[in-house]
């Protein structure tokens, strides 16, 4: 493995086709779309050179602003109640004694189902006239409501699925880092006569902060750049109250053909994400030197 390690040709044979593919699908394009928002063009014919003034039109747009509060709150929701949901079936499921893996995989179903498939079941969920929810509320003697297209629920209703699809997903990232404690410690602490209770708040929790912070990052960096389960819910309506960047560029370049303005929205996701993502480096790092 060291002899490896030292060969600088193994090195760039490993490393040559992933830093490919990457500058390919990844850079690339970043570097395409950063240069088509410094345009004025539709798409078809040539555009004109216009500088910056997509993104100061972008930061007055209220529209853009509103499908940016939007998504700061998908975050927010899913930061403190995706993540403590997840958190806590990794412990409670963890201290099964019987069926651990059933329910790990069951759990973790909803991940590998398409979200666009999400979509169109949690549509007929929340159907105002034979919907599943509308159904079980009515039997209870409550009045049902049109979930997806009514301002006042549609924002909480379309958050739901992606609570749903990946609490799982979260969930056995956890599980896996609770599994990777070592067993001596938890034994010692039940020895001292530790509850469960406090096993999970004062040696598990601590111990999975590294899990943490890639749970964390990765939930963030998801629910700033949701689309898909979105689009095909609600499709950013009614009235724009469930749009996010996301499907403000994908209207802009496709529905009004504004492919400068669409690509300005594009960068700025990109940097939005990177900017977040080093905040909660930052965070997690000042909590590390503060102990």
């Amino acid at each position: 493995m060291e002899k490896i390690l030292s060969d600088k040709k193994a090195i760039f044979l490993f490393v040559f086709p992933t830093l490919l593919v990457l500058t390919i699908f990844v850079a690339v394009p970043i570097i395409i779309s950063g240069y088509y928002s410094l345009l004025d063009w539709d798409g078809l014919g040539k555009g004109t050179f216009i500088g910056i003034k997509n993104y100061t039109d972008l930061v007055k747009d209220e529209r853009f602003i509103n499908s940016l509060i939007n998504s700061i709150l998908y975050a927010a929701l899913s930061l403190f109640i995706q993540l403590p949901f997840s958190l806590l079936l990794a412990i409670l499921v963890s201290n099964v004694k019987r069926g651990e893996k059933f329910y790990s995989a069951a759990y973790f179903v909803p991940v590998i189902v398409s979200s666009v498939v999400i979509g169109y079941l949690w549509q007929k969920i929340y159907n105002g006239d034979y919907g599943l929810l509308n159904s079980a509320l009515r039997s209870l003697g409550f009045e049902g409501r049109d979930w997806l297209g009514q301002e006042n629920t549609a924002l909480i209703a379309a958050f739901i699925p992606n609570l749903w699809q990946y609490v799982g997903y979260h969930m056995l990232i956890m599980h896996a880092g609770i599994k990777s404690i070592s067993q001596d410690v938890i034994e010692a602490a039940r020895i001292d006569g530790a509850s469960p209770s406090m096993i999970a708040t004062r040696i598990t929790i601590p111990l999975l902060k590294p899990i943490l912070e890639v749970c964390v990052t990765l939930s963030l960096i998801g629910a700033l750049k949701i689309f898909d389960l979105i689009y095909v819910l609600t499709g950013g309506g009614p009235f724009y109250v469930t749009e996010v960047p996301t499907i403000f560029m994908y209207k802009h370049i496709f529905d009004a053909m504004h492919y400068g303005y669409g690509s300005a929205v594009s960068i700025f996701i990109i940097l939005e994400c990177l900017a977040f993502t080093f905040l909660l480096r930052i965070i997690f790092r000042r909590r590390e030197e503060d102990r």
